[in-house]
């Protein structure tokens, strides 16, 4: 599982999550916020906010985003939350990023074939990505939101 975030104009940073899986070994609040938050997040978020003032984050309602740990660490970061619906993966510029990075991949001429080739294949997969291609996903959220009202929360072209 990776996490990264996106913002108009930028890319942001590029986390290869480490959890052991299994029982209780899945993503939860506390990997989060090590794994996510506190070395990739918030040095990212600090430094866009000094360039561009007040940002909002969004994040979706994963249950390891939402806790109350997690709302006390964004508020004592003073890191304010962008709300998003529950299940709707149509509000979020970040899917068909997720999508154009997995086509990238499975374009390559050489398959990863271990995990370490895969990490690798993800990360240059990120990098090489066009930042036009993240910008045109931002730029339709007004089309996306307007599509949901339309159809009541119902599915969308996006």
């Amino acid at each position: 599982m990776i996490w990264g975030c996106i913002m108009e104009g930028r890319k942001g940073p590029l986390v290869v999550l480490e959890y052991p899986g299994g029982r209780g070994g899945g993503m939860n609040t506390t990997r989060y916020r090590q794994q996510v938050l506190k070395s990739a997040l918030l040095p990212f978020y600090d430094e866009m906010t000094q360039e561009h003032g007040c940002l909002n984050f969004q994040q979706d309602n994963a249950s390891c985003h939402t806790s109350k740990m997690m709302k006390k660490w964004f508020e004592d970061h003073s890191i304010p939350l962008l709300y998003h619906p529950p299940n709707s993966p149509d509000l979020s510029p970040i899917e068909p990023v997720w999508n154009k990075l997995k086509n990238m991949i499975s374009k390559l001429e050489k398959k990863p074939s271990t995990s370490d080739e895969l990490i690798a294949a993800v990360h240059t997969a990120w990098d090489q990505l066009n930042i036009a291609d993240v910008d045109k996903h931002i730029s339709s959220m007004p089309k996306r939101v307007t599509a949901v009202l339309e159809t009541r929360g119902g599915h969308t072209r996006f």
